[in-house]
């Protein structure tokens, strides 16, 4: 599977002070309301043996029950959709499609977990409040069960808007993969048919959903 974007997009309204648990339950609390967002993302993913950066942009839609779309436009395509039942990763500029099924995507601790609502906050990291960070609260998350691809996490919400700002995950090997979010719209009425994909005539499906 083509590296696609596995982060925290826990989108919520938290206190600006407190303790990591009070924070954490005002962020599972909120998170837990939100039935949509919308929002444009820029990715930064640093390769920790090379130190080399790949930047990608695009835009980023979530409603409820965990329905994702994740779409990449910058410096290629890919639209990455969790739908109901089955989990497409499509690349247009390489005619391919690739189909997962949906537990196949979310039965770990990935980032896709975070962003469908299905990862709890308090039992599966250990939380640590560090405070502002240049105008930001920063929050580090420790997985209490690591796993290869998420290992140490950081994430950063904006005190102006109590909204998620940006975030980074750390995986085995010590690469980074950053995300920042912007013009973010939260709870207005989506179009199901967005998280719905048919291959084009003529993609190369690899179908992996029974695997």
């Amino acid at each position: 599977m083509k590296k696609w974007c596995l982060m925290v997009v826990m989108l919520c309204l938290v206190p600006l002070t407190g303790a990591a648990e009070e924070i954490s339950a005002h962020i599972q609390k909120q998170y837990q309301d939100l039935e949509s967002f919308s929002s444009s993302f820029v990715q930064r993913l640093t390769n920790a043996a090379t130190k080399e950066v790949e930047v990608r942009s695009g835009t980023i839609t979530f409603a409820k029950p965990r329905r994702i779309r994740w779409e990449t436009t910058e410096p290629e395509k890919e639209l990455l959709l969790v739908g109901r039942d089955v989990v497409w990763d499509y690349f247009p500029d390489e005619n391919v499609a690739y189909k997962y099924a949906v537990e196949q995507v979310l039965q770990s601790k990935t980032m896709l977990r975070f962003i469908s609502g299905e990862a709890n906050l308090q039992e599966d990291f250990v939380i640590e409040n560090q405070g502002d960070d240049a105008g930001l609260i920063k929050l580090k998350l420790i997985p209490r069960e690591p796993e290869t691809n998420l290992v140490l996490a950081y994430i950063w919400v904006q005190p102006t808007t109590n909204m998620l700002g940006k975030v980074l995950v750390v995986d085995f090997f010590g690469n980074g993969n950053e995300l920042e979010l912007s013009n973010m719209v939260m709870n207005k009425a989506l179009d199901p048919a967005i998280f719905t994909f048919t291959p084009p005539k003529g993609v190369d499906v690899e179908d992996a959903s029974s695997s």
